[in-house]
């Protein structure tokens, strides 16, 4: 396919209705559920290492308020933690990281108003932060040897580096017709592929990041996985496969071309927690301190624990514009723009289809990880 993931992998921009900053509430929702772990993890690297300055790096930061969220929290556990240890409060310097097509700029334009918003909350005493863009991605290295003193990265590690090359035959034939990514009537050898190059990509991350921790590095990752140990059945491959429903519609009224629709696989995966245990066992360079799963409605504005759904109208628009923002890039630079309006308002009527039958959740790991002395 060609498509280099960098180039083409980032979520809407800017802040308008569409954009990713207005429809990134389940990713806040990970973050608050993070949040206790994310403290833990801090207050234990400050004590380790007692910096004068101190590191922090969000990877995958993305372009909305929640870029903040992590900044605001660091400041807050790492100032406390200093006065109850009698010390001069450290520098903070923030490094947020994504991929180069990220916006940027609009994490910039709203740093001056936090800035200010935390001036008014601690007037005695603000600790000294720094903030930085840093564009590139996160299955590499992005900082000097040991520098960095805590990870944080929320929903980003779903996404692959690449789409995974075994959904093609060695002559180019797509292997995984119909489909977007992995699917029940997925061969077995694409969700091998799929499952390869999750493997690689989360070594790759695992052991970059060794080498850019400190002694007594944490990080803490929250990206959505699966319940079943059976791939194909997993709760994104619903998702996806409501999406593959819609463009193959598309295909059968004339307005896609098959050959594109067949050869469009999504650079995804969601693991089970199994797997995840297994890469970061294999790579042997962290101890998983502490491992908490919970489970998202597909709507993002539906907060309620039970199995009922309270109106599917309104649902099916809240999770047809939530996948929209953080998939639309990429559809359209393979289909075109033209066809977004209609794709996902044919997306929306499947997700409420769906829904009526059941009411899916995503299942979302938070892991806490600690650099081995």
């Amino acid at each position: 396919m060609g498509m280099k993931v960098e180039q083409v992998l980032h979520m809407v921009g800017g802040a308008g209705e569409s954009s990713y900053a207005t429809n990134s509430r389940v990713q806040e929702k990970a973050i608050f559920e993070a949040k206790p772990m994310v403290e833990e993890a801090l207050r234990e690297v400050y004590k380790t290492a007692l910096p004068e300055s101190m590191v922090v790096a969000d990877l995958g930061c993305s372009s909305g308020p929640n870029a903040f969220h992590v900044v605001l929290e660091a400041i807050d556990i790492v100032d406390d933690q200093s006065r109850r240890l009698g010390r001069p409060p450290p520098e903070i310097m923030f490094f947020l990281n994504d991929l180069p097509g990220n916006d940027f700029n609009s994490i910039f334009q709203s740093l001056e108003g936090y800035e200010e918003k935390l001036k008014e909350e601690k007037r005695e005493r603000i600790l000294p932060f720094y903030v930085a863009g840093v564009p590139g991605s996160f299955y590499g290295r992005l900082f000097p040897s040991r520098s960095v003193h805590f990870f944080h990265s929320s929903f980003c590690l779903m996404w692959l580096s690449r789409v995974p090359p075994g959904v093609e035959s060695n002559t180019g034939v797509p292997l995984n017709k119909e489909n977007i990514y992995i699917s029940e009537t997925s061969p077995p050898a694409v969700v091998e592929s799929y499952q390869e190059q999750y493997q690689r990509d989360f070594t790759t991350f695992l052991e970059s990041r060794f080498q850019e921790l400190g002694f007594g590095g944490r990080m803490v990752l929250s990206f959505l996985g699966r319940t079943s140990k059976y791939a194909p059945s997993g709760e994104l491959s619903q998702l996806w496969g409501l999406l593959a429903e819609a463009l193959n519609a598309m295909v059968l009224e004339g307005i896609l071309q098959r050959e594109k629709v067949d050869a469009f696989n999504l650079p995804f995966y969601t693991p089970s927690i199994e797997e995840v245990k297994a890469v970061i066992q294999s790579v042997g360079l962290f101890d998983l301190d502490r491992v908490h799963i919970f489970k998202s409605n597909w709507d993002p504005f539906d907060d309620s624990n039970n199995d009922h759904l309270y109106d599917n109208f309104i649902s099916r628009k809240n999770v047809a514009k939530s996948i929209r923002a953080v998939i639309e890039p990429v559809i359209a630079r393979n289909f075109g723009e033209q066809i977004l309006d209609d794709l996902f308002s044919r997306y929306a009527k499947n997700v409420a289809r769906h829904l009526l039958k059941e009411k899916t959740k995503y299942p979302v790991f938070v892991i806490a990880l600690k650099t081995k002395m």
